[in-house]
């Protein structure tokens, strides 16, 4: 489960990934549903251990599947959410997090697929060729 998350300028909150999978990586804020757990129970929880921040999940923007170790398939749904409080400072298993324009998380090292679905979801704008080489 991740979260997308907007700022009042419209950016978009991503994080360093701070362990494997993905180490070194920016993507979403999430992970693991708790058993139990409602989405929107991880979202804020997830968000609020890796961002400090606290946010309100909303709809369900889209999910994908990645795969994992020893031939996992996750499934990972992603919401959109909004901030309601907290101070943004990296927690948890994440490395940094920061706020992003959409030509800014372009150019980023990224989660494998990552700027796809953001783009089919209509988070972000599509990328031009010059833009993602910049």
């Amino acid at each position: 489960m991740g979260a997308i998350v907007r700022d009042g300028s419209g950016r978009l909150l991503l994080v360093r990934r701070g362990h494997p999978p993905g180490e070194g990586l920016w993507s979403l804020p999430g992970g693991r549903v708790e058993p139990g757990e409602p989405d929107a129970g991880a979202v804020a929880r997830e968000v609020l251990e890796e961002t400090g921040l606290t946010v309100t999940a909303d709809r369900l923007a889209g999910t994908v599947e990645r795969p994992g170790p020893g031939g996992v398939v996750y499934e990972i749904r992603d919401y959109l959410a909004e901030v309601s409080g907290g101070t943004l400072s990296a927690g948890d298993d994440a490395a940094d997090a920061r706020w992003f324009t959409g030509d800014e998380i372009a150019r980023l090292p990224l989660t494998a697929g990552l700027l796809d679905a953001l783009v089919e979801w209509a988070v972000i704008e599509p990328w031009s060729e010059s833009s993602a080489t910049a």
